[in-house]
């Protein structure tokens, strides 16, 4: 039983190492397409390792025994986004075509939601593949927000950087970490910030449309973040209130038990 655990051990840790190699291949094909520079390929390659080091290690902790079809396809939307990264680093040297850039984009915002899918068709649902999703959705709105900053400016960069703000703030604040209940709303606004920058970052529009695009994207942002702040304050508060009020609680380990299991599912329905 030892050795099949450590042998699928190893193939799962494979397919992280072949995505590292197709992201490679991709900033190759790209290199030779466009005559990308240094700054594109150093930043490519970066990204690739990092992609690697980090699914490795969280599938290692993870314990699971095999990749799955879901990760398989937000993978290969990983590949696609080190492509999107490598170009938006080398426009700051050179001026790579707009239509390449925006054709990876809008591949990889295409396959957005189809892990998901994959994932609850086979049965292959776990907390990882959620987490991996989120994160490879995340990193992509921050390199676009980046991208378009260029042109509208910096406050643009609100955009891609108010996820990673909040998860530091979590850090200080522990109770911004509670699970939120399910909401069409916030997965909505979640896919329009994609698509918005992608409208403004492909310049069919003049400036003054581009410009009330993104806006547009960063009003629904602080919009939708502002709600979800405020519930898990009011949250915050009851609980503190039933605390106070002596209210029947659950045991420590139940109640943490409940809790991961409510979680997992908000992350998987979050995909």
């Amino acid at each position: 039983m030892a050795l099949n655990n450590t042998y699928d051990a190893r193939l799962v840790q494979q397919e992280t190492a072949v995505g590292a190699g197709v992201q490679i291949l991709v900033l190759a094909l790209l290199g030779t397409a466009i005559g990308m520079g240094p700054a594109g390929w150093v930043t490519g390659l970066v990204f690739a390792v990092a992609t690697w080091a980090v699914l490795s290690r969280a599938l290692h902790r993870s314990g699971l025994r095999t990749f799955g079809p879901a990760n398989r396809v937000t993978l290969g939307r990983a590949t696609l986004v080190g492509g999107v990264t490598a170009l938006v680093a080398d426009s700051f040297v050179n001026a790579p075509p707009v239509s390449l850039l925006v054709g990876l984009t809008a591949v990889a915002l295409l396959l957005d939601g189809v892990d998901g899918k994959v994932a609850r068709r086979t049965g292959t649902s776990t907390a990882l593949g959620a987490r991996f999703d989120m994160e490879v959705d995340a990193f992509l709105i921050l390199v676009l927000s980046v991208y378009v900053s260029m042109a509208l400016g910096p406050w643009v960069l609100l955009i891609g950087a108010m996820r990673y703000a909040f998860v530091a703030a979590a850090r200080v604040a522990p109770w911004l970490n509670a699970p939120l209940p399910p909401s069409t709303a916030r997965k909505t606004v979640a896919a329009m910030q994609g698509i918005c920058l992608l409208v403004a970052g492909a310049d069919l529009l003049p400036y003054a449309g581009n410009f009330a695009v993104a806006l547009l994207a960063l009003a629904l942002l602080l919009w939708s973040f502002g709600r979800d702040v405020l519930w898990l304050w009011r949250e915050k508060r009851m609980n503190r209130g039933r605390e106070r009020t002596g209210a029947e609680t659950a045991p420590a380990g139940k109640r943490s038990a409940l809790e991961l299991e409510l979680e997992l599912e908000l992350e998987l329905a979050g995909r």
